[in-house]
């Protein structure tokens, strides 16, 4: 009987969310959807876990959170899995998150490649460890023919380093002759940044209660929705995505307008 009613009671759930789903597809949708993926240790250090722990379940949200903004026809999902600064943080914590992309990749590339998920990677490469690049390599040759979703992983990625190394480019550019002062715009200097190739995130969410930006995206973010949660990230669910979305569609953006 228990069995029953827990089997009807997951049915129920399914088909709500659904029904959730379907409504929120009826209204634009935003295109590019960045997360700061804050709370992990908070989340296992609340049940007197180890810190990894937390990002270990963490990474399963990453999973769910990728399939249903896929779902909801989403162009970008951007998620900052390590900042520059992360470095900082203890050895054997820094080591565990460096081993996740081989064991979240390791799994759920098919599930990627089957649902037409393309993986992308914005960052600085050469700090990474070996087998950590090697595993988000692999996963962006595989995928690199998908047309579906981005999900794009700021690894390792920080914003004013990105903004420096983009005017040193700049500076390069004018001093060859390549780019004339009356050629530098906005645009223009958005193609010298890591996200050239995407549109501007629409909406950014961050959990875990911080009301901060953390070095991410400081350029691209000028004009983006917020949607801050004080829920951690291992128990962002389905519905606080929704949730974030709904909250967005409801707000009229001007960008700087009436």
């Amino acid at each position: 009987m228990l069995n029953k009613i827990k089997i009807w009671k997951n049915q129920n759930n399914s088909s709500t969310l659904r029904d959730k789903i379907e409504g929120i597809k009826k209204l634009p949708v935003p295109e590019h959807v960045a997360i700061i993926m804050d709370g992990n240790g908070r989340w296992a250090k609340k049940r007197a876990l180890p810190r990894i722990a937390g990002h270990h379940e963490g990474m399963k949200v990453v999973r769910k959170t990728t399939m249903l903004a896929n779902d909801l026809g989403l162009k970008v999902l951007t998620l900052y899995a390590f900042s520059t600064e992360n470095w900082k943080r203890p050895k054997n914590e820094v080591d565990y998150i460096m081993k996740l992309p081989e064991e979240f990749l390791g799994t759920f590339l098919p599930e990627l490649v089957a649902n037409n998920v393309q993986v992308k990677m914005m960052g600085y490469k050469h700090q990474l460890p070996k087998h950590t690049l090697n595993a988000i390599e692999k996963a962006m040759e595989q995928t690199k023919n998908n047309t579906g979703l981005v999900l794009n992983f700021a690894l390792n990625y920080g914003s004013r380093a990105e903004i420096l190394d983009a005017v040193k480019q700049v500076l390069n550019d004018y001093n060859s002759g390549i780019l004339k002062e009356t050629d530098l715009n906005e645009e223009a200097f958005s193609s010298y940044l890591m996200t050239s190739n995407f549109k501007d995130p629409d909406l950014l969410i961050r959990t875990s209660g911080e009301i901060r930006l953390s070095n991410f995206m400081l350029w691209q973010l000028a004009y983006s929705e917020f949607w801050f949660t004080d829920v951690l990230w291992p128990d962002f669910s389905e519905d606080h995505l929704l949730e974030a979305i709904e909250v967005f569609q409801k707000r009229q953006r001007r960008f700087g307008g009436i």
